[in-house]
């Protein structure tokens, strides 16, 4: 750092995030990134949390920084699935250019329309990265046509439409400006990712500085993060002036309300590392502690007079359901923490940080929780029972809302790739459900592409909630389905969903084989043998959709008379393994999902018939 006539010369600075749709390699080109410019070890990876690697996607978007030929380039790792869209918005606001990473194979998708719509919105101008071209059915030159025709759909400028294009295989570390580099193998061009790099440098803007001595510090979160011993943190883009420790600061809200705050400790970033500092200046992206209150989209300056910066939108929660404490005859069996003030907390601590969810805390034993979609309440369940704890939750609901006095509601666009013999069943299915088709064409992203289609239909979120498990079904595993939030639009009508019945244990204890190999003609076992079960619990369904009372725990009759075919063994089809994403999709409005560290069960709100009947009435 040096000083000049009331001027701070610092290292040079590139802001730039890398969005795509789900698994089209983000995470796997970051990682080689950190590697080839020495900011992290072999094998280190963005995907820290236990849950992202199990599921092979991001589900939180992350900072790192590397430094490559003497400049400093900032990188966020965004989520690709649309349940965490909320987060991608953000941050495409507080960087300067975009990687827009695009399969080759597959081609852009739903969630590479939403990032791109937002980055050209912001007149951002992407660099596009066509990654995973070695796979047997890539097709650059058609995966270029298809992200071209895409900009041009968005209305982007002729200038963003004149984008750059980077050709990888982002799991071996390799880029090139020719696809040919890379498949040919024998040239030095290609070998790793000096292209891209460079491609960087030279096509994203340094970031705007105004550090002059004095400048007044003007700052925005566009990320919140928690420290057991800091609190609250917030990372935020400086757009002018320098922060520091034990800085006196406004906090400013759109609204013009105004508070103030003292911040205790500065970090960057250097690898995935955060580093402690002195001060961070104009340019740069910086986490702050010591604001304990602080909120994405506000401005944190110096100066009582500035004008806020723009509002940071944060998207609103499309579905809805309950969290209670669970009451089961098995509750506490597993769970440490257990009790309605220890969910409440965890409740509490997790609005810290998750932004997209809404929880309404009016009643003692039953915490309301809205969030963006399934997959992002199901995290937070996941998390919630790997820490020790155990609850109850409801049946999920779109949010119904009224503007103008027309009833409202959230829509999704969806696009399904799959073999075309299996189309019919798909539009039929969906068309039930509300789904309108709005184009059909030849799919890309499947093994077999020449006997495949794409379909794009749009409908309510509703029509969603339980159809995942029968699109497996109707595809035979082979399809692939996508979707993305578009708003709310006027209220669908009543929706009829193909209804599946409850196979309901009428008594307790460890079920047998030999029930359940009776039982597994009428319908899918959710248990294997020798699984507890008590009375009400959920422990399968049944095919004719009517809901049944079994006996899991039946035992053979015995008999002095020896008969061989009773004696032959019993052969079980393999069950209907229930998880939180599974249970949240199945389950009944008059059922719960009941989640421990171990277990994850199905059970009715009201354990004996007689309750139920009485329920009913």
């Amino acid at each position: 750092m040096h000083s000049l006539r009331g001027f701070l010369f610092f290292m040079e600075i590139r802001n730039i995030a890398i969005i795509a749709h789900v698994d089209h390699g983000k995470t796997a080109l970051t990682d080689a990134i950190l590697k080839q410019t020495g900011a992290a070890k072999e094998g280190t990876t963005m995907d820290t949390n236990a849950l992202e690697q199990e599921r092979g996607i991001t589900i939180y978007a992350k900072n790192a920084a590397v430094e490559y030929k003497g400049t400093k380039i900032n990188i966020v790792d965004t989520p690709g699935h649309a349940d965490f869209g909320s987060e991608v918005e953000r941050v495409l606001r507080s960087i300067d250019s975009v990687l827009l990473i695009v399969d080759a194979q597959e081609g852009p998708m739903p969630q590479t329309r939403f990032v791109l719509k937002k980055s050209l919105e912001l007149g951002l101008k992407p660099i596009v990265v066509l990654n995973k071209i070695d796979k047997p059915a890539a097709n650059p030159a058609r995966a270029h046509d298809q992200v071209l025709e895409l900009f041009l759909e968005l209305g982007a400028s002729d200038e963003q439409s004149d984008f750059p294009v980077v050709y990888a295989i982002g799991r071996d570390g390799r880029a090139s400006l020719t696809p040919d580099d890379l498949l040919m193998g024998d040239t030095k061009a290609g070998m790793d990712l000096t292209a891209l790099l460079d491609l960087i440098l030279e096509k994203v803007p340094p970031a705007s500085r105004n550090a002059t001595q004095g400048a007044a510090l003007m700052l925005q979160p566009f990320n919140l993060a928690y420290d057991n011993f800091m609190g609250r943190l917030a990372v935020g883009r400086i757009y002018e002036g320098t922060v520091r420790p034990n800085q006196n600061v406004f906090i400013k809200k759109q609204d013009g309300a105004m508070r103030t705050g003292r911040t205790t400790k500065i970090f960057t970033f250097k690898g995935l590392e955060r580093v402690e500092t002195a001060e961070a200046t104009a340019g740069d992206i910086a986490l702050i502690a010591g604001l304990p209150d602080i909120y994405i989209g506000e401005t944190v300056t110096t100066n009582e007079s500035a004008v806020p910066l723009p509002a940071i939108a944060v998207d609103e929660p499309t579905i809805a359901l309950n969290f209670l404490v669970n009451n089961s005859p098995f509750a506490g069996r597993e769970g440490k923490y257990v009790t309605s003030r220890q969910i409440r907390d965890r409740l509490t601590k997790e609005l810290e940080v998750n932004v997209g969810l809404k929880i309404d805390f009016d009643k003692t034993d039953v915490f309301h929780v809205s969030g963006r979609g399934e997959l992002h309440i199901a995290v937070l369940l996941e998390n919630m029972r790997r820490e020790g704890y155990e609850l109850q939750v409801s049946q999920p609901q779109v949010i119904i809302r009224e503007e103008n006095g027309v009833k409202m509601e959230p829509f999704e666009e969806t696009i399904i790739d799959t073999p075309s013999e299996f189309q019919g069943a798909v539009i039929e299915k969906l068309g039930s459900r509300g789904f309108v088709l709005s184009d059909i064409r030849p799919a890309s992203g499947l093994q077999h592409p020449a006997s495949s289609v794409r379909l794009t239909l749009i409908g309510p979120t509703r029509g969603l909630l339980g159809y995942k498990n029968m699109f497996i079904i109707d595809t035979k595993g082979e399809g692939i389905l996508s979707s993305r939030f578009v708003g709310f639009k006027p209220y669908a009508g009543e929706i009829k969903k193909r209804q599946v019945g409850s196979m309901i244990s009428m008594t307790s204890g460890k079920s047998l084989g030999y029930a359940l190999w009776y039982l597994q003609d009428r319908g899918q076992l959710y248990i294997k043998p020798a699984t507890e079960v008590y009375e009400g619990m959920v422990v399968g369904n049944t095919s004719k959709g009517e809901e049944m009372m079994v006996n899991p725990t039946k035992a053979k009759n015995q008999s002095n008379v020896r008969s061989s075919s009773m004696d032959e063994a019993i052969t079980l089809v393999p069950i209907f393994d229930l998880t939180i994403e599974r249970g949240m999709e199945i389950m009944g409005d008059d059922e719960y999902l009941e989640i421990t560290p171990l277990s994850v069960r199905l059970r009715k709100q009201f354990l004996t018939e007689n309750d139920r009947a009485k329920s009913r009435r």
